[in-house]
């Protein structure tokens, strides 16, 4: 059961040498539970059901659990959020739904809704209800730390399981069934919602024989969504006809909430590996090692291009420039031609050295990130520490990124430092801000939970201005106290004339095909990514990720440095622009992807959820953008000094 989680992990292994067998969620503790009453310190009877927001694939806007009318917890309590799940929208909160470990219960009365037709009220609160179960919004409920999912068939036999479920479903005024509608036969009647008011949970536990520890642990949580019609509140039997609301509120409505629980022991699941049945169950492992193989031939193909460059025309064209005889071989190739003019300073170079500073930063906040999401550190379980650790290390790192672009700008003989450092330090930063401050006002003109507290957004103002600024003023001090980059070669006063170009060494041609490998190399696993944002799957797979993150490093590196190559060849010297747009154009391939799967993948509906897709995709096509094109123009920036310095000019 375990194979296709061991295969995640066998490619996180590549570049950890911790064991995987046993580890689990650095700084998570595990609970035990008894079954004799009281609470100690080792030891504890009572469990707690969680509640988080209710989401939906039709809806990009999710709403918290005390939105719908569902029976509230009189003494909720929230547990304190980390910055993460605050940007994310998680809402956790307790629900009156409470269990004593080991004692089964069988149909438990909840609480009880009425609605009344000559009430407004009433009928606001049943039609949010419905619009909820028509664009088929999930219940989503953790206990110990771990989803209560719902385990069903799928095609081939696959047992697949939702860490969520669904509030209801719809028969449409057709006769047709949809979502979770078709799991019953008796859901049936046209024009009618039916709502899950009954769930059967059952919590598996590791009973703790023969193990170091006291008491038990809970490994799974599962339930099945029922929808029951009950007659007597006060006498309960969990049986009869569904739960039926129809379209029409033509008469007064009573819905009673109730569940049974029971506790199953197997010693079978170690606490260590509780998550793996979901996992195991998430679909698609198989391709991720596709990908990785198509991904790993682009990279081959491009080192061997490379390869041939640099060891065979490179190498030949070096040992005939430094003949003493020069003549004929200057008119062999084009490259050289260009040595008095291929370091000349590029038009906008305070832009490039802004995005180059900005692509820094992002590129390192990247890759402590996947590093540490790859040992174990940001796994689902751990909620909302990858972003928290994303944004953290993206304030922490504002020096390397007014380092970088100070001594860019510096070697392009820039003398306006102070509207470089402020550029760097609110240009990008301040674009994603605005668009993400826009796409949070109409989360809160619809009432989301996703939309974030004034004080979170006062926070994230306060580590931008009060952390990340002065750090790259920092950073910005020391670059520009640096002496300036010395090329190996000197730069001529006159700018050389560039000869009429192919169609296939101009800018645009150039720039648009050196982004289709890189994208190539992403695409399978920006389908998983793009899945976890917006069809809420639960995305685990950070070894493959940095698997594939080295592999874009490269290509990215590679197909910069042929086409520069090309270029320089074709005595074309503007270089420095088109090295970070070309492997940046891998950006737009994403944009493209992104509304191809928003028509082809997704049922989002409506003109808010719309808007705040494609609101943050630009996010994040800018964030891939900056990412990518400073990996271009490094590796190019490499490749052009490496071989002008081995070169004798006259």
């Amino acid at each position: 059961a375990k194979s296709r989680i061991c295969k995640a992990r066998l490619a996180c292994s590549l570049f950890a040498t911790i064991p995987v067998s046993g580890f689990y969620l650095p700084g998570l503790a595990p609970v035990s539970f008894c079954e004799e009453d009281g609470k100690t310190s080792d030891c504890q009877n009572k469990i707690q059901l969680f509640v988080n927001r209710l989401d939906s694939v039709e809806s990009v806007l999710p709403y918290e659990y005390d939105v719908f009318d569902f029976c509230k917890d009189e003494e909720e309590k929230r547990p304190s959020e980390n910055l993460g799940q605050v940007l994310f929208g998680e809402r956790i909160e307790t629900s009156p739904y409470k269990f004593k470990f080991g004692k089964d219960v069988s149909c438990q009365k909840v609480c009880s809704k009425s609605y009344a037709t000559s009430n407004q009220e009433d009928k606001a609160k049943l039609d949010f209800l419905k619009r909820g179960m028509e664009l088929n919004y999930q219940h989503h409920w953790i206990v110990d730390n771990m989803p209560v999912t719902w385990c069903y068939q799928v095609e081939d036999g696959q047992q697949y399981c939702n860490p969520g479920f669904p509030i209801g479903c719809l028969v449409t005024h057709e006769g047709r069934p949809k979502d979770a509608c078709i799991i019953n036969a008796k859901f049936n009647k046209k024009s009618t919602y039916y709502l899950f008011n009954h769930v059967d949970i059952t919590i598996t536990y590791h009973s703790g024989d023969n193990e170091n520890w006291r008491g038990a642990r809970l490994v799974a949580a599962r339930l099945e969504p029922q929808s029951i019609k009950h007659g007597d509140e006060n006498s309960l039997s969990c049986e009869g006809s569904p739960m039926e609301i129809p379209v029409d509120f033509s008469t007064d409505l009573k819905v009673t909430y109730s569940y049974s629980i029971k506790f199953e022991s197997t010693n079978a699941i170690r606490w260590a590996s509780r998550w793996d049945y979901i996992l195991v169950s998430m679909p698609h492992s198989n391709i991720q090692w596709f990908s990785i193989m198509n991904s790993l031939v682009i990279v081959l193909f491009l080192s061997g291009m490379v390869a041939m460059i640099m060891l065979r025309t490179l190498h030949k064209d070096i040992a005939r420039y430094n003949q003493v005889d020069q003549e004929d071989a200057q008119e062999e190739s084009g490259w050289k031609q260009v040595h008095g003019d291929v370091f000349r300073p590029p038009p906008n170079g305070m832009l490039l050295a802004v995005f180059l500073g900005q692509g820094a930063q992002i590129f390192i906040m990247t890759f402590i990130t996947l590093f540490l999401a790859c040992l174990g550190f940001l796994s689902p379980a751990n909620r909302g520490a990858l972003m928290t650790c994303a944004v953290v290390l993206w304030v922490l790192l504002g020096t390397p990124a007014g380092y970088v672009s100070a001594r860019i700008y510096k070697s392009f003989g820039g003398e306006k430092w102070k509207t470089n450092v402020f550029l760097t330090a609110l240009l990008c930063p301040g674009i994603v801000f605005a668009d993400f401050f826009l796409m949070n006002l109409i989360l809160w003109v619809e009432g989301s939970s996703a939309a974030i507290p004034f004080g979170t957004l006062l926070a994230i103002l306060a580590l931008w201005f009060g952390i990340s600024v002065p750090l790259t003023f920092v950073g910005a001090f020391f670059g520009f106290k640096k002496p300036v980059m010395e090329h190996p070669v000197r730069t001529n006063q006159i700018p050389r004339q560039i000869p009429e170009q192919s169609f296939f060494t101009r800018p645009v041609p150039g720039i648009v095909m050196g982004g289709i490998l890189p994208f190539g190399c992403i695409f399978i696993q920006l389908f998983f990514i793009l899945n976890s944002i917006w069809s809420h799957q639960m995305y685990y797979m950070f070894g493959f990720l940095f698997l594939v993150f080295i592999i874009l490093l490269i290509t990215c590196s590679e197909a910069t440095i042929l086409l520069c190559y090309f270029h320089l060849c074709a005595e074309d010297y503007h270089w420095w622009w088109r090295s970070f747009l070309t492997s940046g154009f891998t950006a737009v391939y994403l944009l493209i992807y992104a509304v191809h799967y928003f028509f082809s993948k997704l049922q989002i509906q409506g003109a808010a959820s719309t808007i705040l897709y494609f609101g943050y995709t630009m996010i994040m096509v800018l964030i891939f953008f900056l990412f990518t094109g400073t990996i271009g123009f490094f590796a190019c920036f490499w490749f052009v000094n490496k071989i002008y310095s081995v070169v004798k000019v006259d």
